[in-house]
């Protein structure tokens, strides 16, 4: 009992993990076209973004769900405490992807050009906010949450910090980067051009908020500073930087050798090193400085009984997702329609 006591909460922080990273992979590019409408006005190309995602873009979300569904019923230690410490920006995060969604539908039902351009700027507004709040969720996170005896004891705003407020403006665009290059791979023409040039302007600033969040973390807390800077701590995490060069080179390659693909999942893979370096700096704390994995998990029996649930859960919503996308494969064009 003390051995499946250890490893269960493992297993369940490892599936927790790869729910989060599928939810960023996949809307992640989703919440990036709405997020270039600021940079594409012609109402053609618009329709055309839109309909890259729109057979599958719902489906993204249920990684989401999934998510906290695990958060609530694994890891109610961790759910009681993140959910008053990041209530402001997880509210205006939901209201912005609900937002969002209406206004995704809606602007198929516009029936003159202002009506369209209503539509538009609130797709626009709440795919904005929505990324903006992740960031900032995700950066209050990593700062720390006061906690006293198992419980938040901290203040409304203790996650409004000039380090989530970066987090939050670096994931605007890391999603808007996933949302060109998806662009260049499903569209062509003046639209796949415009995505093309945007791509390399984007995945420089990327770089450059990947280095500016790494250097700033380490100093937000001592543990996290051991963990990339003590010997033989360094020798382990240093192929996460060199692999993130490794793909800055690859993509300039593929960009300039105007590939479709490629770049794309350049930019993925720079979302997996992200991911990748965050779980080494916190690790083990599913709530940092305080709360460990083992300390917010519950007891092993619910564990167990959400376990035999989600083995077969996944591999279902995985097989799903995985055959619309092949359905839905291919460039789309002006050709193509929503409804």
């Amino acid at each position: 009992m003390a051995q499946t006591s250890f490893w269960l909460p493992v297993v369940w922080a490892c599936i927790t993990a790869l729910v989060v990273l599928l939810y960023v992979v996949l809307d992640g590019f989703d919440l990036g076209i709405g997020i270039l409408f600021a940079a594409e006005r012609n109402p053609v190309h618009r329709n055309i973004m839109v309909n890259t995602v729109a057979p599958v873009w719902d489906g993204n979300e249920t990684w989401m769900v999934m998510g906290g569904a695990t958060l609530y019923g694994v890891f109610p230690g961790a759910y009681s405490t993140i959910l008053p410490a990041l209530y402001v920006p997880i509210i205006a995060m939901v209201l912005a992807l609900i937002f969002r969604g209406v206004a995704f539908e809606f602007r198929f039902k516009a029936h003159s050009a202002a009506g369209l351009r209503v539509w538009d700027a609130s797709f626009l507004g709440g795919s904005l906010v929505a990324t903006f709040c992740q960031g900032v969720i995700l950066g209050g996170l990593i700062q720390g949450v006061r906690v006293t005896q198992g419980a938040f004891s901290g203040g409304v705003l203790d996650w409004l910090t000039p380090f989530s407020v970066a987090c939050g403006c670096a994931l605007v665009v890391g999603y808007a980067l996933l949302g060109a290059t998806w662009l260049v791979w499903r569209t062509e023409g003046a639209l796949q051009a415009t995505c093309r040039r945007l791509s390399g302007w984007l995945a420089v600033c990327m770089l450059l908020c990947i280095a500016g969040v790494s250097l700033w973390t380490p100093f937000l807390n001592e543990p996290y500073l051991r963990r990339w800077t003590v010997w033989p701590n360094i020798v382990l995490v240093s192929p996460v930087p060199v692999l993130v060069v490794v793909l800055a080179g690859l993509f300039w390659h593929a960009n300039r050798r105007q590939h479709h693909q490629t770049p794309f999942l350049c930019a993925l893979g720079w979302f997996f090193l992200c991911f990748s370096g965050l779980g080494i700096t916190i690790w083990p704390y599913i709530v940092p400085p305080t709360l460990t994995i083992w300390d917010a998990s519950s007891g092993p029996s619910s564990q167990l009984f959400l376990l035999a649930g989600t083995v077969v859960l996944i591999p279902l919503i995985l097989f799903y997702t995985v055959y619309s996308y092949r359905v839905f494969r291919g460039k789309v064009t002006a050709a193509h329609h929503y409804h």
